[in-house]
């Protein structure tokens, strides 16, 4: 089947010596992995790497046999060209970082467009402004609740936060944040993408991203925590 549909990078890996095995979320089909024959054996190929670089949001045209081989694209395009994310070593880092957690997070091949939606407004927002310190730690949060284990707000005022039930409680048990822990996690899930102030110190923003790691790696069978995490930490410190 021929599809025509927006799709964002999540992962590209070299197979052999000139060929690419590239992982997108697409709009119109979900999780699809394709197939990159000779992507290093001429110079329009090698211009067309460019192409799969982490969360590059591209207009594809592709063959979509669906039998769980891999597709192969028709044509390509830079669906949305970024400006800044590639040349901001801050931004940079924190979509290679979430490109990682996409990778072991999104498992089912099924078309999810109002993820798609989410995702690719986030990642215009994060090319369009400056300000991106927190920008991770949102998109974190807000993904979870694509993801089923959005955290249960209905008793919030509780001081506690337990994340195997991801709900808020008055008993501090064994899988509990403890109270400064939450205190922080509740201004987390009240933050959004257009918060004026930069809101977290470094220190909480650690403490906030091992928190969300956590989270991730409790509700997600084989969720790994991304390579790139100890990069990320350094860039923020």
């Amino acid at each position: 089947m021929q599809v025509k549909t927006k799709a964002i990078v999540i992962s590209a890996l070299k197979y052999q010596e000139k060929s690419l095995i590239v992982k997108c979320f697409t709009q119109s089909d979900g999780l699809k992995s394709y197939f990159v024959a000779n992507a290093f054996s001429s110079r329009k190929n090698q211009q067309r790497i460019g192409y799969f670089q982490p969360l590059t949001i591209l207009e594809i045209e592709a063959t979509h046999k669906n039998k769980g081989t891999l597709e192969y694209f028709k044509e390509i395009r830079m669906e949305y060209p970024y400006v800044s994310i590639y040349n901001d070593i801050v931004k940079s880092s924190i979509v290679l970082f979430l490109s990682e957690v996409l990778h072991h997070s999104i498992q089912e091949e099924e078309k999810n467009e109002g993820f798609y939606t989410y995702l690719e407004s986030a990642l215009h927002w994060l090319d369009e402004h400056d300000e991106a310190v927190n920008f991770h730690l949102i998109l974190l949060l807000g993904m979870t609740r694509f993801f089923g284990f959005y955290p249960d707000v209905s008793k919030m005022e509780a001081p506690f936060f337990e994340i195997t039930e991801g709900v808020f409680t008055t008993y501090h048990g064994v899988s509990c944040l403890s109270e400064n822990e939450t205190v922080l996690f509740k201004e987390l899930i009240e933050l959004r993408f257009d918060s004026e102030s930069k809101f977290f110190v470094a220190a909480e923003r650690q403490i906030l991203l091992k928190i969300m790691m956590d989270y991730y790696a409790v509700h997600l069978d084989g969720f790994r925590r991304p390579k790139s995490l100890e990069v990320l930490g350094e860039v923020f410190s």
